[in-house]
């Protein structure tokens, strides 16, 4: 039995999370009764995964942040380096698109300093660097290239666009000036 009750708390907190990525993604200003009827739980349930909205905001924010930097190596496993990396430019897109829908929660978190902003980064470099070293190494991406300036230019593709097209096109172009051919 309480194995059965472990699970169906992991279940739980998997759904609540999300159901609150998802809120957060579509960029309402969601209640958290919102997000756990959405995940099919009561109030009581969600506020025992997570006992305040910053709490719930922290742990999508690390969910997903693992999510982005280990897709990396997944596409990697099933596309040559230049495609995965593009693929990856796309779910990172994703990734800050969502962000936007907590920004007020989430900026309480990172002054709190549950998250440092130097361990995001240190995630998504690693990222990039998986993927332009699998390029290089196989010559369809150049080896000049920083993976820190790649994260800074696919923060300003983000910051600067206007539309999801738009992000499309831009990152295209970064695409594009990190081939070897």
């Amino acid at each position: 039995m309480a194995e059965r009750v472990r699970a169906d708390a992991l279940r739980n907190r998997e759904r609540l999370l999300a159901a609150a990525a998802a809120a957060f993604a579509a960029g309402t200003d969601v209640s958290l009764e919102a997000i756990a009827r959405t995940a099919g739980v009561g109030i009581g349930t969600l506020y025992r995964h997570f006992p305040s909205r910053e709490a719930l905001t922290e742990a999508v924010y690390r969910t997903e942040l693992a999510e982005v930097a280990a897709s990396a190596a997944h596409l990697l496993d099933r596309h040559p380096p230049a495609v995965a990396l593009r693929r990856w430019m796309d779910r990172y897109a994703e990734f800050v698109a969502a962000k936007r829908g907590m920004a007020q929660s989430l900026r309480m978190v990172l002054e709190s300093g549950a998250v440092e902003p130097g361990d995001t980064r240190a995630a998504i470099v690693g990222a990039v660097e998986l993927l332009l070293t699998a390029g290089a190494a196989e010559g369809s991406l150049r080896a000049d290239v920083r993976a820190d300036d790649v994260v800074s230019s696919l923060l300003g593709i983000s910051l600067a666009s206007r539309s999801r097209e738009q992000t499309r096109r831009m990152m295209d172009l970064l695409a594009a000036g990190l081939t070897s051919h």
